[in-house]
């Protein structure tokens, strides 16, 4: 191993390039991951187009799945040359927020910079990966809180079945577990996206009888049926909100979960509602939103709205490969393309134009 690795890095809106960087230096709580497989989130788009603010020079990605190339002394538990993955949020969980049950909000590491106060609470400072500190799209990655948040790769799975993870699948199953979803109720998922199609999954999973998925692209909408959609919904050739109308009976759906992030999408998951039923919101809004009021009943109709970032560390990361392991579900079906990291700038114009039927990207180094 020399001193120097490649890296995607942010440099400016509209640009994000391959650079060298200096290999990281492992502290005691910290591990050094050798990058087997990565990939590019929507998130990762906000950041390419100025959407979502981040230090310029910093490397992109959250997303990390390799081998342990060396632990720091403090960690115990692993070797190196293990195969692991970390979830794209690692918080220390002993942090006052992940003590009062919202780590992923946890910013106690900034503390002593100045950047966060009052006990560490900040809002999505859980996400580090290409955030506050250098993500994953490059040849190495530094896991901080390494005993809390690297997760061991159960033998048989591959890279490619374990890639949504450390988010995608992590989110997509919080936005149906924040959905309240009870037996037999009835469920909308607006956008099924890479997020929204896990999400879908996860309402299947936690009981749902009735799974309504709502898109504009056909193919997606194909493979919604496939995570467990029994009903789809292509919104350019129906008004989804009268749909679900006619088939709740009136009655609307016990929840819905928005796993976009624009006003058209969470005003609709709003109005498909039962009163009493539950929002639960994926996306990530680059604008104000505004709530239509007869679809909120005035602010008298018993609506609850979850927003979430997705969980992370290393039972949360345990528990989602044990489903895959149980062959409850298959993701390696969102991986529709692969890429070097060589030719990541490639990548990116590929997934941010949503061209040639892309979901996933695995990004090889």
């Amino acid at each position: 191993m020399g001193s120097m690795m490649k890296a995607a890095v942010f440099v400016a809106p509209g640009r994000i390039e391959l650079a060298e960087k200096p290999i990281p230096d492992v502290g005691p709580n910290d591990a050094l991951i050798r990058i087997t497989t990565t990939t590019i989130c929507g998130t990762d788009v906000h950041i390419l187009k100025g959407e979502y603010p981040v230090a310029k020079g910093l490397t992109v990605g959250h997303e990390p799945v390799g081998v342990i190339e060396k632990l720091g002394s403090a960690v115990r538990g692993y070797h190196e040359g293990q195969r692991v993955l970390a979830g794209a949020i690692c918080p220390s969980f002993s942090s006052y927020a992940a003590q009062d049950g919202v780590p992923s909000q946890d910013g106690s590491y900034l503390i002593e910079s100045g950047k966060c106060a009052c006990h560490g609470y900040k809002a999505t400072a859980g996400w580090r990966f290409g955030n506050m500190i250098d993500g994953t799209q490059a040849e190495y990655v530094l896991v901080p809180d390494a005993q809390a948040n690297l997760a061991p790769i159960p033998d048989g799975l591959t890279d490619e079945q374990v890639l949504m993870c450390p988010d995608i699948m992590s989110t997509g199953f919080k936005g149906a577990e924040n959905a309240n979803i009870r037996l037999g109720d009835t469920v909308v998922v607006f956008a099924q996206g890479p997020i929204g199609l896990c999400a879908t999954a996860g309402a299947r999973l936690l009981g749902a009888t009735t799974i309504i998925a709502v898109d504009g692209n056909d193919h997606r909408l194909g493979i919604a049926r496939v995570m467990g959609a029994d009903v789809t919904l292509n919104f350019r050739n129906c008004d989804v909100v009268d749909e679900v109308m006619k088939l709740t009976g009136g009655r609307g759906a016990d929840s819905s979960i928005e796993a976009l992030g624009t006003q058209a999408t969470f005003e609709s998951a709003l109005k498909v509602l039962k009163p009493g039923g539950t929002l639960s919101s994926l996306g990530v809004y680059s604008s104000d939103l505004t709530i239509p009021l007869g679809a909120f009943a005035a602010g008298l109709g018993d609506h609850r709205i979850n927003t979430a970032l997705c969980p992370g560390g290393k039972e949360r990361m345990r528990r989602l490969m044990n489903v895959l392991a149980a062959e409850r579900l298959d993701l390696g079906v969102l991986v529709t393309h692969k890429y070097a990291l060589d030719d990541i700038v490639a990548a990116y114009d590929l997934f941010a134009n949503q061209r040639d039927g892309v979901l996933k990207i695995a990004i090889k180094p």
